[in-house]
């Protein structure tokens, strides 16, 4: 069964005026594409036919750049567009925040460490909130790798992620990450990010 791109459950212009349309468009039709093509014919007629995305990355090191890099952009987009909601959704409560504040201290502490990580990754990547066991943490990673690869500094479950790619904010925001990363609060789907922390 090959890897099919995600239809979104919102329109390009829904989470505007935080991303634009013809970003949203440009990155959902050619880059998540491009990364579900090229994952698709990276594995075809390979051991990894048939697997589940998950069993692929998590032992990543034993494959080839191509899988390893349209394999993490497959799986880290699809993971984008559900943290994504027009309008965002209300703030984390409930066992997520316990979680958070127990992490971090408080709600405000973690956004900064999140923005730092995403504001200090050099060149393309992501910045990540990780599940590991019990605690929550924060990571960056490089590329299109993730924190479910084996050669990732920080292993854990993701269950928020942003994209700091610059094809994510460069037509609207140029070189200004810093206004990307703080716009994506804007627009968090928190319901979306408890369903992954509850798993």
């Amino acid at each position: 069964m090959a890897f099919e791109l995600s239809k979104l459950s919102y329109s390009y212009t829904a989470l505007e005026p935080y991303i634009d349309a013809r970003t949203m468009e440009l990155h959902h039709t050619k880059h998540h594409a491009g990364y579900t093509n090229n994952l698709n014919q990276a594995v075809a007629g390979t051991v990894l036919e048939g697997k589940g995305i998950e069993e692929i990355l998590k032992n990543i090191s034993g494959q080839s750049a191509a899988v390893r890099n349209n394999g993490g952009g497959y799986y880290n987009h699809n993971l984008y567009w559900e943290v994504m909601a027009p309008g965002g959704s209300p703030s984390p409560e409930g066992e997520l925040l316990e979680a958070i504040n127990e992490s971090f201290g408080s709600l405000e502490k973690f956004r900064e460490v999140f923005v730092q990580a995403a504001l200090t990754r050099f060149g393309s990547g992501w910045a990540w909130l990780v599940l590991q066991e019990n605690k929550l943490v924060v990571s960056s990673t490089p590329n299109q790798d993730n924190p479910l690869m084996d050669v990732a500094d920080v292993r854990g479950l993701p269950i928020l992620g942003v994209d700091v790619w610059e094809h994510a904010y460069y037509l609207n925001y140029q070189n200004r990450r810093p206004d990307y990363v703080n716009a994506f609060w804007n627009i968090i789907n928190w319901d979306e990010v408890a369903r992954r922390f509850k798993g």
